[in-house]
């Protein structure tokens, strides 16, 4: 599989782990409206004129995984700016031997996509440094 993925470790538990993913406004930074951690809601993401998209929860397993669906989106910066609408964003949380691990993936970021280096690298930083803060420093 060619989708962006990145993988840290915490040791932090998993349920802090899940809880942290699901309070979105504490580590993606930009405007978020509607809901984020419950089952079936929406929220649409803004970054000034650049980038717009809208998730919705699609699955909810507490201490193990979190999926939304990205139903809509507008990236200025792309030839085609819908190119995230169908894609999926997807953490699993998991134990291992050091603590736990939280598996991000963007299924549907592929490096074919036009946004890749640049997508890929604003979720390396939302990610690898803000969320891994918000659970690591709460």
């Amino acid at each position: 599989m060619n989708d962006f993925s990145t993988t840290f470790t915490v040791d932090q538990a998993p349920d802090e782990v899940f809880a942290a993913i699901n309070d979105v406004r504490s580590w993606w930074t930009g405007d978020i409206a509607g809901g984020t951690s419950a089952l079936g809601d929406e929220f649409t993401y803004r970054h000034q004129d650049v980038h717009r998209s809208t998730q919705r929860v699609t699955e909810l397993v507490p201490g193990k995984r979190v999926e939304w669906l990205v139903t809509d989106a507008h990236l200025s910066f792309t030839e085609d700016p819908a190119e995230w609408t169908g894609t999926r964003v997807v953490f699993d949380i998991g134990s291992g031997p050091e603590g736990t691990e939280v598996r991000f993936t963007h299924v549907g970021l592929s490096p074919e996509v036009a946004c890749y280096e640049s997508c890929s690298s604003a979720w390396g930083f939302f990610v690898n440094g803000s969320l891994r803060s918000r659970i690591t420093a709460g």
